[in-house]
């Protein structure tokens, strides 16, 4: 018997007794995880493929180490420029052992953590309600209105004030 399994944005065909480096899962050596995520399961009888995947259907693994996979050298370079740009990346992974490739007793066994989704609590939007209910200032602008047209008169008196007096030096 053998299975499809999606981990770590990655498809493994799986079968009891594997070993397979995975991206990491969370856990310790000896832990048993389960991989939920059975995209196909193949038998003897036949083959049954998921839509996307096989409800009920589950892969029990054990851990057997968290282990970092070799170096790899990113090195760029732009020719005729002096620029040269070198680094280096080591990826996380872990080291499964399939125990059993099963159903509804496979998942009894030990649920997965990664499974596990916390659910956030939703901010509710009665204060952004009651914000766009609230008035604008419109009132304020024309209180505005009235101070300059009154600041305006002023301005205009003491501007004819000044023709006056210049026309009278002029003579």
């Amino acid at each position: 018997m053998f299975a499809v399994v999606k981990t770590g944005a990655k498809q493994y065909k799986v079968a009891a007794g594997d070993v397979i480096k995975v991206e990491k899962l969370d856990g310790e050596a000896g832990a048993t995880v389960t991989l939920d995520h059975v995209l196909m399961v193949g038998d003897d009888k036949g083959v049954k493929v998921g839509t996307p995947l096989i409800s009920g259907t589950v892969v029990t693994a054990e851990i057997l180490e968290q282990s970092r996979s070799a170096k790899i050298i990113i090195f760029k370079k732009r020719r005729r420029q002096n620029s040269r740009r070198k680094n280096g990346h080591r990826q996380e992974l872990t080291v499964l052992r399939i125990l059993e490739i099963g159903g509804a007793s496979a998942k009894k066994a030990a649920p997965k953590k990664a499974a596990v989704v916390e659910e956030t609590p939703v901010a509710e939007e009665k204060p952004v309600a009651e914000k766009a209910k609230a008035p604008k200032k419109a009132p304020a602008k024309k209180a505005t209105e009235a101070k300059t047209t009154e600041k305006a008169k002023p301005a205009a008196a003491k501007k004819a004030a000044a023709k006056k007096t210049t026309k009278t030096t002029k003579e």
